[in-house]
């Protein structure tokens, strides 16, 4: 990749970027940074731990930039009450996003009803904020049941599909953001896809961007249906950018 495809790819990613920090050891003077950094790289979102968010709305008031929290994270909890007192509260604190791990668990067991009340519950709940499901595909493993996942979360009221939480062994691949792209395409309504989880060069950046081109057509992928998930991938691409 030459220093102009670089700095493209940086530019455009940049945008979709969902700045993170979800680290055990995340403190308000990390969440200070993190905004100040989200202003700079005028980014989509930042994602915090929900302790975080009304933090989050107050530094980044006026600048366009989501806030985004977890729910149900990293386990994927099967306690659908809990999750959509969470995302309520979250919601009441400011957070624009709502990114829900499915009850992956349960969902592998061949409980699909147990996975799609946790998420038909947050919808109903927050029923004005942006719902991203993730899927933990690196947990789901098949394709088929990676597939099935997806349609299951879009029928329950995802506006978004989401791969990972970045806490597994396995985080996203290109298979399992293919396999999320056909399922929103297929869906017939509108739906984005969030990959998120072992992002840390421009390299991943463009190679997830040419799948979206490629699966949706090159001028679907922008703040309101792509979104990249990282909290490494952030200063690489500002030097991508600047250089």
């Amino acid at each position: 990749m030459t220093t102009d495809e670089s700095r493209a790819v940086a530019e455009r990613a940049l945008a979709l970027l969902d700045l993170t920090d979800l680290s055990d050891t995340c403190t308000q003077t990390k969440v200070d940074a993190l905004c100040r950094d989200a202003r700079a790289g005028h980014v989509a979102a930042i994602c915090v731990w929900p302790s975080f968010v009304a933090q989050g709305v107050r530094a980044l008031s006026g600048s366009g930039i989501r806030i985004a929290t977890v729910i149900n994270f990293p386990e994927g909890g099967e306690d659908a009450a809990r999750a959509a007192e969470d995302a309520a509260e979250a919601f009441r604190d400011g957070a624009g996003e709502i990114d829900l791990v499915l009850p992956y668990r349960a969902f592998l067991r061949g409980e699909e009803a147990v996975a799609r009340e946790c998420v038909e519950a947050v919808r109903e709940t927050c029923p004005d904020a942006l719902l991203k499901v993730i899927l933990e595909t690196g947990e789901l493993r098949s394709p088929v049941a990676i597939r099935a996942a997806a349609d299951l979360a879009l029928a329950a009221g995802a506006d978004f599909l989401k791969t990972s939480t970045g806490k597994s062994p396995v985080s996203a691949t290109p298979e399992a953001a293919r396999i999320l792209l056909d399922a929103v395409r297929a869906s017939g309504r509108p739906a984005g896809v969030k990959i998120s989880g072992g992002l840390r060069s421009v390299a991943d950046a463009a190679t997830y961007l040419a799948l979206a081109d490629r699966a949706m057509g090159p001028a679907w992928a922008r703040p309101a249906t792509f979104r990249l998930g990282a909290s490494s991938l952030f200063g690489v691409l500002m030097q991508a950018r600047e250089d």
